[in-house]
């Protein structure tokens, strides 16, 4: 059976601000839980409000290695004023743009979990420009255009150990879903022809790979 989160901490996930459906949520959990085994630290690009970083902080708390959360917190296109996604209460009164960070700060305090999480804010490329730490677990839910997609999945995809997972979200192959998650798909497919990953599993929009190769 596929690890499951307590009920406080799937109920902290239901709770937050955010768009990944509980099965996906369960399916991620299951592989950061089993990435944690390598002893290596867990990464996410794309914090948003902190719904998903909730139960990759629950699985590093439990193999006890670090949590980490990629996000400038500025918003990702589809999250700005005037789009479908648009959450006017992310938004900075005094400065009148997105700013996610007091809010996935809340959201991390209440499930109790801010001392398991480091949150790295800034945009990918910049901070990933720098990273040298391997990773046993690295999960892609950024921009979704092909800049960010592409960027996300060449700055972190090289730090995924041997035998570790990549997690990639919102792969829609349909071409109707160009805007929200063929990007994604793309990087998907990349990551696949490769020869550096495996698919693992599938849980609709939410693909795990396992690195069986080296490359990208």
């Amino acid at each position: 059976m596929p690890a499951a989160p307590k009920p406080e901490i799937l109920a902290a996930f239901e709770a937050a601000k955010g768009f990944m459906p509980v099965e996906e949520g369960l399916a991620l959990y299951a592989a950061a839980v089993e990435a944690g085994r390598l002893g290596l630290p867990l990464l996410e690009v794309g914090t948003y409000c902190g719904r998903s970083t909730i139960l990759l902080a629950d699985a590093a708390r439990q193999a006890g290695v670090g949590a980490l959360t990629v996000d400038h917190h500025r918003g990702s296109e589809e999250q700005q004023p005037g789009w479908e996604y648009h959450d006017p209460e992310t938004v900075d009164p005094e400065l009148g743009v997105m700013d996610t960070l007091p809010t996935f700060r809340r959201t991390l305090h209440r499930a109790g979990l801010e001392e398991h999480v480091v949150a790295l804010v800034g945009r990918s490329p910049q901070i990933a420009a720098f990273w040298r730490t391997p990773l046993g677990f690295v999960f892609i839910d950024g921009g979704h255009t092909d800049e960010h997609a592409t960027a996300d999945y060449e700055g972190w995809a090289p730090h995924v150990t041997e035998g570790g997972l990549l997690l990639i979200h919102d792969v829609f192959p349909d071409p109707q879903d160009e805007f929200t998650g063929q990007a994604p798909y793309r990087v998907y497919l990349r990551a696949l022809a490769s020869g550096a990953f495996t698919e693992v599993s599938a849980t609709d929009s939410l693909r795990v790979l396992r690195r069986t190769g080296p490359g990208i």
